[in-house]
């Protein structure tokens, strides 16, 4: 324990230099941690990291302060990396007892925790020297704070305590919500699943909805292009609005008959539309990324002056970075305003696009 206040007084002596530097525990998705990692380095220059999950979990070191980097990180938010938070505490113990130890000294300091609702949110390593599962850990956090009496949440918090069990050294941090990118413990968004749900497509756009603020339910009538087998169609329709579902596949039966739905069975570059006809199109297809891309576009006479786009973009290539960027410009270059852009926990091998036409 004294070597770790040691160090915490060592910060705290560069920061009154204007020597700043902050960590941070970040995460992606499974495989496209670098591609976060290089999204940080072009907003901060140089970034010391090391990886705690392959792939996925890595620890950063900025260039900036905490503030200075929580601005430019929430200010611009980068489209790989899902998920962060500051570390304020690690700990390197022989054993969990003393880990845990070190853990609630911390949190019983920052008395601000408790005038809100709190998030314990905790994540390991398989080699971590906590051996049973997150939940019991954060089961016995809880018990050890109990004197402190915080009102525990698991959606909306005000406040997340943060801790990141990995092989010998536990990351631990108190954060606002909207500073970690997501207020998901590891901005993994999970839905239940429901009865008759046609597929988990379904999960990206309630994730969209809540990660870009698209208000879904304020929309009339929307274009689904390349629909089948119905995923996002039974989303829209279940917000109540009119879908002309695209595509010449076969469309999920429980659809069949429905009042709300038109389904055109064709190619999508082969449909024609009213101008101005929709005031929402959304494109979930497995194409290429520059082919999709030259469909929809094609077909944004379609769209109102002000309606919403909502589509993904496969990244069927080794330069996510750059494919991205591209379709973006495709995108801009059609009169289309990218509100937001993320690979959001749901996507996989692909990152969603917000945008309103101008």
């Amino acid at each position: 324990m004294d070597e770790l206040k040691v160090m915490q007084e060592h910060e705290e002596q560069n920061e009154n230099r204007g020597d700043f530097h902050s960590k941070w525990v970040c995460t992606a998705n499974h495989g496209f941690a670098p591609y976060a990692q290089e999204e940080l380095r072009r907003m901060f220059g140089s970034v010391k990291s090391t990886m705690l999950m392959p792939g996925e979990v890595f620890l950063a070191t900025l260039g900036s302060s905490e503030d200075e980097a929580k601005r430019l990180i929430t200010s611009s938010p980068p489209i790989f990396l899902r998920h962060l938070f500051p570390v304020h505490l690690e700990i390197t113990a022989d054993t969990a007892v003393e880990a845990l130890h070190a853990v609630v000294e911390h949190v019983m300091k920052r008395e601000e925790i408790g005038r809100g609702r709190v998030s314990i949110q905790i994540r390991k390593t398989e080699n971590s020297s906590w051996k049973d599962n997150p939940a019991a850990l954060r089961d016995e956090l809880q018990h050890r704070l109990a004197a402190m009496e915080l009102e525990y949440t698991v959606q909306a918090p005000e406040w997340i305590i943060s801790l990141f069990a990995a092989d010998g050294v536990w990351y631990v941090g108190v954060s606002r919500p909207e500073d970690n990118l997501s207020d998901w413990n590891g901005g993994a968004v999970r839905f239940q699943r429901e009865e008759g749900q046609i597929s988990r497509a379904k999960f990206k756009l309630l994730e969209a909805e809540k990660q870009f603020g698209i208000p879904f339910d304020s929309f009339r009538k929307a274009v689904d292009i390349g629909a089948a087998p119905g995923g996002w169609t039974s989303f829209l329709l279940e917000r109540g609005l009119q879908v002309t579902a695209v595509d010449p596949a076969k469309m999920h039966p429980s659809l069949d008959g429905h009042k709300n739905l038109r389904v055109v069975h064709k190619n999508a570059a082969d449909v024609s539309f009213r101008e101005h006809e929709f005031d929402l199109l959304v494109c979930d297809m497995s194409w290429s990324p520059k082919l999709m891309a030259r469909m929809v576009t094609g077909l944004l006479y379609s769209l109102q002056t002000g309606g919403t786009a909502v589509i993904t973009v496969k990244l069927l290539t080794k330069k996510p970075m750059a494919l991205v960027k591209e379709i973006m410009s495709v995108f801009e270059a059609s009169r289309m305003q990218i509100q937001g852009a993320k690979q959001l926990f749901h996507n996989r091998d692909e990152i969603t696009l917000y945008m309103i036409k101008y």
